[in-house]
């Protein structure tokens, strides 16, 4: 029922945007009634762009399960994921854009940061990313900055078969592997072992998350352990 309210419900994105003006549309089209439309996305448009978000993220892990890509080097791996996200996208390139403008909003906008974020975690799990501490997280920020950088220039890319889009997504993943090639190099100079020992330290206590009670949260530190 979610999914054919979902798909009633972007014939009508493209003109009202993400608005209770779609939304009603959909339960008309739908012929649901008040009640089942908004058990299923309480809190009506809003959840609606929530679950066509997160259909996106679905679409993408199942084609990385599909597709072989162990004979590509590892930022070839992520780049690829990014770009089957935004083709997974590319039908609904309007609704996107009018999603953007949604979580743009001030009182949406932790949500939207939350769904970017769920989007690069999305891709590091389809990835089989094994981090288990702090790197999990540094990850997974690293990727949202990448992702939500990309996603604004496809929807103003005009270029055949978006290849503008795609060299730009090169350029910023090229970007964060010098970063991290920076930060292994300062970790390595004979300065930094004393420099960095109480962040370093600080950090061995941060671990990935165990559980995830909210699924639209991005994740939350697990408890410290005792250094005792």
């Amino acid at each position: 029922m979610k999914t054919e309210f979902l798909d009633a419900m972007l014939g009508h994105v493209v003109f009202d945007g993400w608005s209770e003006t779609s939304f009603a549309a959909a339960i008309r089209d739908t012929e649901m009634s008040q009640e089942q439309a908004r058990e299923l996305f309480p809190r009506r448009a809003l959840d609606a762009a929530i679950a066509f978000h997160k259909r996106g993220d679905a679409q993408m892990a199942a084609r990385m399960k599909r597709e072989d890509l162990m004979a590509l080097k590892y930022s070839e791996r992520v780049a690829a994921a990014v770009r089957y996200r935004l083709e997974a996208a590319e039908p609904h390139k309007e609704e996107v854009r009018r999603g953007t403008a949604l979580f743009a909003l001030p009182q949406n906008a932790a949500q939207g940061a939350r769904l970017v974020w769920g989007t690069a975690d999305a891709i590091w799990d389809a990835l089989e990313d094994r981090s288990e501490d702090y790197n999990w997280y540094t990850k997974r920020a690293t990727l949202s900055a990448v992702y939500s950088s990309t996603v604004l220039f496809w929807l103003g890319d005009s270029s055949e078969d978006h290849v503008a889009t795609w060299e730009f997504l090169d350029r910023r993943i090229e970007n964060v592997l010098q970063f991290e090639t920076f930060k292994s190099q300062v970790r390595r100079a004979p300065f930094a072992s004393t420099l960095l020992a109480g962040p370093s330290w600080l950090l061995s206590y941060v671990r990935k998350p165990v559980t995830m009670p909210d699924p639209d949260l991005p994740g939350y530190f697990s408890a410290a352990r005792d250094p005792d």
